[in-house]
């Protein structure tokens, strides 16, 4: 891989968790750095400091292990894309901007968010989510069941529109139905992982 090193002999590392695509952290690689994290497998950066190599985690036992290493459109920056061992930052948080390492589905995350608020704020009368947590596990299943006919019905017709809102309402529900069992989509996640294996 060629690598354009600036005139200090360094590339900036973008440092990603490969399961989360949660940026971790930035630190800077000389050639002897990017080609000992190649060969060793731990990410290994050059410290401007101290002006030495060190392998992340060599002190704290929180290693990133290397799963690819890839380069910019200018061969200026990689991404690095890492299985972190325990936390990354030196503080003793998941990243350097001390955000949480969660996995996310985006849109999909968010969603799960707002059903879980509303599970917990049942007493809200003007929430459908809510009216169905207060009727229960049997009539949040019927709602799944019944949206899943309800696609099934529309994969066999012409109308995709119709298909894709009756998917979006099966799926709504399904969360729903998730939820009111203590689970969320990183537990299915992990079911069809565990499967790939």
């Amino acid at each position: 891989m060629k690598i354009n090193y600036d005139e200090k002999g360094l590339v900036p590392a973008i440092i990603q968790d490969a399961k989360t695509n949660t940026v971790l952290m930035l630190g800077y690689m000389n050639e002897e750095a990017y080609l000992k994290t190649n060969k060793t497998k731990k990410v290994t950066f050059y410290s401007r400091s101290k002006q030495r190599l060190w392998t992340k985690g060599e002190e704290s036992g929180n290693f990133l292990n290397l799963v690819s290493i890839k380069n910019d459109c200018d061969n200026d920056t990689l991404l690095i894309r890492v299985n972190p061992q325990g936390p990354t930052c030196h503080t003793g948080a998941d990243n350097c901007w001390g955000d949480e390492n969660e996995q996310s589905f985006g849109f999909l995350t968010e969603l799960e968010q707002t059903i879980a608020e509303r599970k917990a704020n049942q007493d809200n009368e003007k929430s459908y989510v809510a009216d169905l947590f207060r009727k229960g596990i049997n009539k949040i299943a019927q709602k799944v069941g019944e949206e899943a006919v309800e696609v099934v019905i529309e994969a066999k017709d012409e109308d995709d529109k119709l298909f894709l809102n009756e998917s979006a309402d099966l799926l709504f529900h399904y969360l729903i139905l998730l939820k009111a069992k203590g689970f969320g989509l990183k537990d299915i996640e992990q079911v069809l992982i565990d499967r790939k294996k």
